[in-house]
């Protein structure tokens, strides 16, 4: 199974432990941000793949996670997916301990990634239509219709996804990743495939969605232009520790480099010294 379709499978299979909560304990809070990751590590044996990270992703921000290979991006993003059991630390989605409320966190969360495609022998609306079902989203052929047109998909709604091209595969995950209104969308190089005009479009919709929706976006990506032109702020990791944080345009120039691909080949080559970031 795909990192795609495992976080809703363990949503579901941990809905009954959940359902026995009190209500009170898994309601979201209005104050709490999309995201918050607390003190996060993960060791294997003498590895440390994650070392104290910590960060918060806003109601409506657009964060990128940066970092060389190995920094730590898949191992956090893994975590908050629920697909890994962190050696200590917390994660809230929406308010909700994932730890103690597992599905209840995860049903407002959603991911898309350029490497993990939807089922192919399904067609573009049968997907929609089986996530929609196992995320129990109301008003589903409506919703699947309004995202059918947001993302120019209409006339493949009956075409089989493993016979997409790239770019359509991109607009069809993402549209599934949008299929249940989440709080928290977690995006891994979602415009890898895209040629620029497509990107462009891409993007543009997904900053819609931050502002419109108030969805907290964690966004990674090694295009440094699409960084600073999508992102109100950035987290270098390196390490499995987060080594620098702030505003995209102004973060380089803070530290001597004359853009932000300056910075993260730096911070690739030559780890700076650790800047905390509070939870």
């Amino acid at each position: 199974m795909t990192a795609l379709t495992s976080p809703t499978s363990s949503a579901l299979a941990a809905r009954t432990a959940d359902s026995s909560a009190h209500p009170a304990a898994i309601v979201a809070r209005a104050d709490a941000p999309a995201l918050r990751v607390a003190t996060l590590r993960k060791h294997y044996g003498s590895l440390s793949a994650l070392d104290g990270v910590s960060f918060r992703v806003g109601r409506g921000e657009i964060v990128g996670l940066l970092g060389p290979n190995g920094a730590g991006k898949t191992t956090t993003i893994n975590v908050i997916l629920g697909l890994l059991e962190p050696t200590s630390g917390r994660v809230e989605i929406d308010g909700i301990d994932i730890a103690h409320h597992r599905a209840r966190a995860l049903e407002r969360t959603n991911f898309a990634a350029v490497y993990a495609s939807l089922p192919g022998n399904l067609t573009v609306s049968q997907n929609l239509r089986f996530f929609g079902l196992l995320y129990d989203v109301r008003g589903l052929p409506r919703r699947i219709e309004e995202l059918l047109g947001e993302f120019d998909l209409v006339h493949l709604r009956g075409t089989k996804c493993g016979l997409l091209s790239s770019g359509e595969q991109t607009r069809a995950a993402l549209a599934k990743a949008l299929i249940n209104h989440p709080k928290l969308l977690l995006l891994d190089e979602p415009t890898a495939s895209l040629d620029p005009s497509a990107a462009q479009i891409i993007r543009e919709k997904i900053k819609n969605l931050a502002t419109r929706d108030g969805c907290g976006i964690l966004w990674t990506s090694h295009n440094m232009h699409e960084v600073e032109a999508v992102c109100d702020r950035v987290l270098f990791l390196s390490h499995g520790k987060v080594l620098l944080e702030g505003n995209p345009a102004r973060l380089p120039q803070e530290h001597g480099a004359a853009d932000l691909e300056e910075l993260f080949i730096r911070v690739a080559r030559e780890p700076l010294v650790h800047v905390s970031v509070a939870p």
